[in-house]
């Protein structure tokens, strides 16, 4: 069995022009954006085109200050599927 949920691209390693990781994020119940997982190291190709759909936080972010080990937390695997959709819904 298999559980499946939605994330938001809450931050990344390394700078919005080049990627190397995505950390994500689901919002709970008391309206605050809860950190869940990261994604192993993107390709050039990825982060490039991930690169494109980055723009920085208007006012607060809320995981500032946060800092995030490079080592995995758990032995539990965290799979991430990272689909990009455009404007109008269509998949890129």
């Amino acid at each position: 069995m298999r559980a499946t949920t939605e994330a938001v691209v809450g931050a990344v390693t390394g700078s919005l022009a080049a990627p190397r990781t995505v950390l994500l994020g689901r919002y709970v119940a008391a309206g605050c954006l809860q950190f869940t997982g990261r994604s192993t190291t993107l390709s050039q190709a990825a982060g490039r085109a991930l690169a494109d759909l980055l723009a920085p936080p208007t006012g607060t972010h809320p995981w500032q200050g946060w800092t995030f080990s490079a080592g995995w937390p758990t032995q539990r695997a965290l799979v991430a599927q990272v689909s990009l959709f455009g404007d109008n819904g269509t998949a890129l």
